[in-house]
């Protein structure tokens, strides 16, 4: 619990309701008697005030005596007995002992349990003894319970539905325990919960279907229901008895009373029950993987109502039976599920390995992702493919979920898809399970809004009133429980978590066939760059040409490129640029502004002309893609250098006395943006210089202004010489870099 416990005495209402130690009342119900004994001695410690009832002895003659004393050595001797057997005490209870008293011979069930290991004492163990009237079946004997349980595990393994088995289990309990009303109750994900089954008198108007809020059981009594199968309150309108003393007097602590039977119950719960007309209830956990699932509700409206601990035994075991066969139904179903879920992941793996064929075309070439995971449609984005299946929104909205989409954390589920962070609002979808892939793709599930009719046992939203008590008020429970109806919006069927998790699987094949398809791309787009870098460099005499180019070192291909190229006239053309993105696309799109470039210098055209007609071209034939470029024309008889950029680095000269400058920066905007012919500038080559083209990712470093990286790089460059770029590149590049890194050097000798 997050909050801590209310004091054990202070008064119960439904303001601290839900912080009350229920473990430790410090009292019991009044029709048995309780008992601590300490291991040591087997000295009483601790009883009930109610030990005169039954024993004839008041309590403060048994505090402090020896347990053969208080019960006679006969029946101490079956307590110890029966103590020792077995670890696990409770799978011997009851044990059956005679007690003499002044009005004669009296036979009791005597029920024995240990308290959880944090209230044993220092000085040694103790051991609760709970001792009730015997005035009902042994646990299983034959012609009693034996055969009721026999017969409703029988109809419970026959059951092929979760439904039947509900309802068998509602008809064989109330048959077995005499209850007015059984009900078995299943909660949601936030624990509220709904009558799935009943069996009741004629008389009694149903409560099949109702929901109850969470709120109806707090926190810690779902605790201790899943450490204690049954709890029994024979009449609600008890007085409780106290345990004397209030505390162990070996540990100082009070009495945790988990697993007793006896243990008196919250009174706002015994309040709760009253308003609903109920006067004495049952009820039995149904667990699954150790967490509460559902219960066994049994509610008596004629009168008090104490089935003997044998047959509350009985009901036990059917709860354990029924949670068994629960477990062994939804494991059933999952199987089954998983069996046709393999089939059809199947088929979309072999779709996601056709790399022919686009991936999202692939998936949604059939029905197969809604049979995967049932929707009402499906939307798949993959690069720039945004595909669908079945019933979906506008492209808009579909491209919207999809961007939401590559934000989640793998894979999220939800059936309230306006109450998530981020997610767009798109009318009439009100649940998505989002499969996020690698690169931003992803796969959406999509269903529609269903409002729906929710019927509740009192209004939910009003659990509580106002009880006037003395000169003041205290809040208690609702006193309706009249049918109250609800229509709820925003919402839309659950997703089953068997679906939820075949989108799991099938996110885990994607990653794989994406990891194929880009190490194919991959392949391929080094290939294409392989075909565009130079396979050698011009010859002219009087001058020397080198050029490296590093790629980056994230495994994929990036979008640096060179050309060194001479033309007819003589002159010899230099160019360097830098397309955006990573990839078989880039790697495309740096091919044809490359022959494009080396086309339009075959018409002699200036630097700037050149941009301009690239630039053009790439508009109508690479929409939306962005390179950066420089293309430089040298002249090698009067080592005159006409060049101009697109959103590039300007020229580095180097001088024959090791001076260092960058040429002045044109400030042209890059391809893709780039309208007209951009500036153009020129300088000249005398003997010794040498001129240096560079792309961002020799110079730039992380946290570094460009500014500071120009002057940086004019101190670091140099002499450069041919042969020497690769310590030159070295020098200048971040060991960090995650970008290509590109330069290309001419050198008049």
């Amino acid at each position: 619990m997050s909050e801590t416990f209310v004091a054990p005495g202070e008064p119960i209402d439904l303001d601290n309701c839900a912080r009350e130690p229920i473990h430790i009342p410090g009292s019991v119900q009044p029709r048995g008697v309780l008992l601590v004994v300490q291991d040591d001695g087997g000295v009483v410690l601790q009883a009930s005030e109610n030990v005169a009832t039954v024993l004839g002895r008041p309590v403060d003659a048994v505090l402090g005596a020896p347990l053969g004393d208080v019960l006679g050595v006969p029946a101490a001797r079956v307590v110890l007995e029966q103590l020792a057997a077995v670890p696990d005490h409770r799978t011997r209870n009851p044990g059956l002992v005679e007690i003499a008293t002044a009005d004669g011979t009296v036979q009791l069930d005597v029920v024995v349990h240990r308290p959880p290991p944090a209230t044993l004492a220092d000085p040694g163990p103790v051991f609760v003894v709970e001792l009730e009237p015997a005035d009902g079946p042994r646990p299983l004997t034959y012609g009693t319970t034996y055969e009721s349980v026999r017969d409703a595990i029988a109809d419970l393994n026959r059951a092929g539905e979760l439904t039947e088995l509900y309802d068998i289990a509602a008809r064989h309990v109330r048959r077995l325990t005499g209850f007015d009303r059984v009900m078995i109750y299943r909660f949601d994900a936030e624990y509220n919960g709904e009558v799935v089954a009943e069996a009741k008198r004629r008389d009694l108007e149903p409560f099949l279907g109702l929901h109850y809020p969470a709120s109806d059981i707090p926190a810690q009594a779902r605790a201790m229901y899943e450490k204690s199968w049954i709890r029994l309150i024979s009449d609600v309108a008890y007085t409780p008895v106290p345990v004397v003393p209030t505390v162990d007097p070996l540990s100082g602590r009070p009495l945790d009373l988990t697993y007793a039977t006896l243990r008196s119950v919250s009174p706002v719960h015994c309040e709760y029950l009253r308003n609903m007309g109920v006067r004495a209830s049952m009820s039995i956990s149904l667990l699954r993987d150790g967490k509460l699932w559902g219960m066994v509700a049994c509610h008596h409206y004629s009168g008090p109502h104490a089935p003997s601990y044998g047959v509350r035994a009985a009901a036990e075991f059917l709860g354990v039976a029924l949670s068994a066969r629960l477990v062994a139904q939804v494991e059933e179903d999952a199987l089954a599920e998983s069996r046709r879920a393999s089939g059809v992941l199947a088929r979309l793996v072999a779709a996601s390995r056709d790399e022919e064929v686009r991936l999202a075309q692939a998936l949604t070439r059939t029905d197969d992702l809604l049979t995967l995971v049932p929707a009402d449609g499906v939307v798949v984005s993959v690069g720039t493919d945004v595909l669908t299946r079945g019933e979906v929104p506008d492209l808009g909205s579909c491209r919207a979920l999809a961007a939401w989409a590559s934000s989640v954390d793998e894979l999220l589920a939800t059936d309230r898809l306006p109450e998530e962070t981020g997610a767009p609002g798109v009318p009439g979808i009100a649940g998505a399970v989002a499969l996020a892939l690698p690169d931003g793709g992803t796969v959406v599930w999509l269903r529609g809004e269903v409002v729906r009719t929710v019927d509740w046992g009192g209004d939910p939203h009003h659990k509580v009133i106002a009880v006037p008590e003395g000169d003041g008020v205290r809040l208690g429970p609702r006193q309706s429980f009249d049918l109250w109806r609800e229509q709820v919006r925003g919402r839309a069927l659950p997703w089953d978590d068997q679906h939820v998790q075949n989108a799991a699987d099938l996110r885990t094949y994607l990653v794989e066939a994406l990891f194929r398809r880009g190490r194919a791309e991959v392949n391929a787009a080094r290939a294409i760059q392989r075909t565009l870098l130079p396979t050698s460099l011009p010859l002219v005499p009087g001058w020397s040409v080198d050029a490296r180019y590093e790629p980056a070192g994230t495994g994929q291909v990036g979008g640096d490129w060179y050309d060194v190229l001479r033309l007819a006239d003589g002159r010899l053309a230099l160019t360097i640029g830098d397309v955006t993105g990573h990839g078989l696309a880039t790697a495309a799109a740096m091919g044809q502004l490359r022959n494009a470039t080396r086309a339009y210098l075959l018409d002699a055209a200036p630097p700037g002309v050149v941009l301009s007609r690239v630039a053009a071209l790439a508009r109508w034939t690479l929409p939306g893609q962005m390179a950066t470029m420089a293309v430089a024309l040298l002249d090698p008889a009067t080592g005159e250098v006409d060049y101009a950029g697109a959103g590039h680095l300007p020229p580095l000269v180097v001088r024959a006395d090791g001076t260092a400058a960058w040429e002045p920066v044109l400030g042209s905007p890059l391809i893709g943006l780039l309208t007209g012919e951009p500036a153009a500038g020129r300088t000249t080559l005398g003997p010794g210089d040498a001129l240096l083209l560079f792309t961002d990712g020799v110079i730039e470093r992380r946290r570094e202004s460009l500014r500071d990286a120009l002057a940086r790089t004019v101190e670091a460059v140099g002499r450069p010489a041919p042969g020497d770029l690769d310590a030159l590149v070295a020098r200048l590049r971040d060991p960090a870099s995650d970008d290509d890194a590109t330069v290309v050097l001419l050198a008049r000798d």
